[in-house]
C-alpha cells in the first residue's frame, strides 16, 4: 500500500463521488478510479459500494477511513514539524550563564523574549563559572553561555562581546572610603592602596580581575589580594562581611544592598565588564542560528538605548 493510495481512498470516502474526488485531488476520473481499485485487490475486499450517482463506504472501508486519517494527520503534523525545525523555530537550546552576566538586565531580557517569540523552541538553562561555561561550549554539552571576560579561549569556540559596562567598588558599607566619599562621588584607583582584595578568580573569571590587577600595576597600586572565589556571589557575600573590597560590574549594585556600599570608580584609565556570548562555530542545531540571531538584534537595540540615554554611556 503506498501513501497515494490513502490520499486518494479519502478524497472518494469523503466526496462520495469518483469524479468529485479527482477534481479535488487535481486529476483525472478514470485513473483515479484505477487506483481505488488496485487498493481494494490489495485488500482482497471492496471498499466502496457503486452506485450510478456516487459511492458509499463498506464496513471494511469504514474501518480504513478512519485508519487513514489518523495516517495522514500524522504525516502532515510529521511534516510541520519538520518544517518547523528546519526554519529553526523549534528544538532544544542548552543555555548557560555566569552569575555576573545575569545581573544584567540584558541576560534575562533576552532569554524571557526568546520563549515569547519562539515559545517551540525550549530552554534547558544553566548557571556556573566562565571556565565551566567555556569548557560546556567546547564540548557541546552548551549551545551558548552569557559570561564576563573569557577565561580561555579553545579552538572552535567564538566569543562575542555584545555589551560592557563600568564597574563600581564594592566595600562594606561601615568601611572608611565607603565613608569617606559619597554614593555620587568617584573613588580614585589609588585609594585601592594596600587594601584587602576579595577577587573572582580560575576557574572563574580571571579575565576581567587579571585586567584589574594588570591596571593597578600599572599605576603603581599595590594589591593586596586577602581572598579569591570562585563565583561572584560569594564575592560580594565576603564583603557584605567585612572580608575586603572588591571591584564588581555596576549591574550588580542591588546585591547584598543593606551591607555593601557601591562607589563609582574612574573612566580613565578604563576597566569595563562586558556581557559575552561563548558558542561553538557550528550550524546545528538550525535553532542556534534563530537564538543568536535574536540576541544580537536585541544588544543592538541595548546599545542604541544606552547610547540615546542621559549618560550617553554603554551599559
Amino acid at each position: 500500500m503506498e501513501f497515494r493510495h490513502l490520499r486518494y481512498f479519502v478524497a472518494v470516502a469523503e466526496t462520495g463521488h469518483m469524479t468529485r474526488a479527482a477534481e479535488r485531488l487535481g486529476m483525472q476520473q478514470p485513473p483515479l478510479s484505477q487506483q481505488i481499485r488496485q487498493l481494494e485487490q490489495r485488500l482482497g475486499a471492496p471498499l466502496f459500494i457503486r452506485h450510478p450517482r456516487g459511492v458509499t463506504l463498506t464496513v471494511l472501508g469504514r474501518e480504513l477511513l478512519a485508519e487513514a486519517r489518523r495516517v495522514l494527520d500524522g504525516v502532515g503534523a510529521m511534516e510541520q514539524r519538520m518544517t518547523r525545525l528546519a526554519a529553526g523555530l523549534l528544538g532544544l537550546l542548552a543555555v548557560g550563564f555566569t552569575s555576573s552576566a545575569a545581573a544584567h538586565a540584558f541576560t534575562p531580557r533576552v532569554l524571557r523574549a526568546c520563549r515569547r517569540e519562539y515559545p517551540e523552541i525550549e530552554l534547558q538553562i544553566a548557571e556556573s563559572n566562565a571556565a565551566e561555561l567555556t569548557d560546556a561550549v567546547a564540548s557541546g554539552r552548551l549551545h551558548f553561555a552569557f559570561l564576563r571576560v573569557p577565561v580561555a579561549r579553545p579552538a572552535g569556540v567564538s566569543f562575542e562581546t555584545l555589551l560592557s559596562e563600568p564597574v563600581v567598588l564594592a566595600l562594606p558599607v561601615d568601611h572608611a572610603l565607603a565613608e569617606r566619599y559619597g554614593a555620587a562621588e568617584v573613588v580614585p584607583w589609588q585609594a585601592l592602596h594596600e587594601q584587602p582584595l576579595i577577587l573572582v578568580r580560575r576557574p572563574g573569571a580571571l579575565g576581567l580581575y587579571g585586567e584589574l590587577l594588570g591596571l593597578l600595576e600599572r599605576l603603581g597600586v599595590s594589591a593586596r589580594v586577602q581572598a579569591e572565589v570562585g563565583r561572584m556571589m560569594t564575592n560580594l557575600n565576603l564583603v557584605a562581611a567585612g572580608a575586603g573590597l572588591s571591584v564588581v560590574p555596576a549591574s550588580m549594585q542591588s546585591a547584598q544592598a543593606h551591607s555593601v556600599a557601591y562607589r563609582r570608580l574612574p573612566a580613565e584609565p578604563v576597566l569595563q565588564a562586558p556581557i559575552t556570548l561563548a558558542f561553538r562555530d557550528d550550524d546545528d542545531p538550525v535553532a542556534k542560528a534563530t537564538f543568536l540571531a535574536l540576541v544580537r538584534r536585541s544588544a543592538e537595540v541595548e546599545r542604541a538605548s544606552s547610547i540615546a540615554g542621559p549618560a550617553g554611556a554603554e551599559t
